[in-house]
């Protein structure tokens, strides 16, 4: 089950056994508020929990090494539903200098992603059903239908959820979560298990501040409590230099790689 949510996720206890001695950050987040949580803490469920937990870090250790070897560069988009990450896809199709692919990711319908298509962006879709996040395992069945030669990115749009998706590495390298004005300014302070494993934090609408009582730079202080080098871009759909920013920060992560 879900460690937070207990959603069910099928499948994941007859999946092959592999052997590692590392966790990821999204591993040890999922623990951490795993033993707080009076409803989960007890030694059977706990157990149950850390060996779901287990199989799916070494599957998205195997999904990272399938982008390292084709020079790929991954990247987790997590939101709240409505922030607004397939609007981003879409805006920055035309813009980028290099070529990337999606792993869509919703409960039900292929809405988003025929969105993607209809861009000429390569997207595939994943129905997680249950599931209020995507998996390592997910991801691994996604990356069978697309190919990653020729393309520099691939972009896994995770289901929109603020919680669980922090909880399950899926094998990409970054993490990238938006957050949009609209929702207002609790949502960082709210889930800090989320914004503690980002390494960008897209505040999106920004177009819309003027109608909203919403205090951007109390958000950023609120957002660099939690992770203190963490990098905050400002993002209006409408306005292509913040467009570009975002372009350039993953092309600076390219080049680092």
């Amino acid at each position: 089950m879900c460690k937070d949510c207990s959603c069910t996720i099928a499948g994941q206890e007859h999946h092959h056994e592999h052997h590692s001695h590392e966790h990821s950050a999204s591993h040890q987040a999922a623990h951490e508020t795993l033993h707080h949580n009076p409803q989960l803490n007890d030694a059977k469920t706990i157990s149950v929990i850390q060996k779901i937990l287990d199989k799916n870090d070494h599957e998205a250790a195997h999904n990272r090494a399938h982008f390292d070897n084709h020079k790929v560069l991954g990247i987790n988009l997590m939101s709240s539903p409505g922030s607004g990450k397939t609007t981003l896809l879409e805006n920055i199709a035309d813009m980028v200098d290099f070529k990337f692919a999606v792993v869509e990711g919703d409960l039900e319908t292929s809405r988003d992603a025929d969105r993607l298509k209809a861009k000429g962006i390569n997207a595939v879709q994943i129905q997680t059903g249950s599931a209020c996040h995507l998996d390592a395992f997910m991801v691994h069945k996604g990356l069978h239908d697309i190919s990653l030669d020729g393309i520099d990115v691939c972009f896994v749009e995770n289901v929109g959820n603020l919680v669980c998706p922090a909880s399950y590495d899926v094998g990409t390298h970054l993490n990238i979560v938006l957050v949009s004005v609209p929702e207002g300014e609790d949502k960082i302070a709210k889930y800090p298990v989320m914004f503690r494993a980002a390494d960008l934090i897209l505040i999106t609408k920004t177009d819309l501040l003027p109608y909203f009582d919403y205090d951007i730079e109390k958000e950023k202080m609120e957002a660099r409590k939690l992770k203190p080098n963490v990098d905050i871009l400002e993002v209006n759909i409408k306005d292509k230099q913040s467009l570009q920013n975002v372009i350039d920060w993953i092309n600076f992560k390219r080049k680092m790689r």
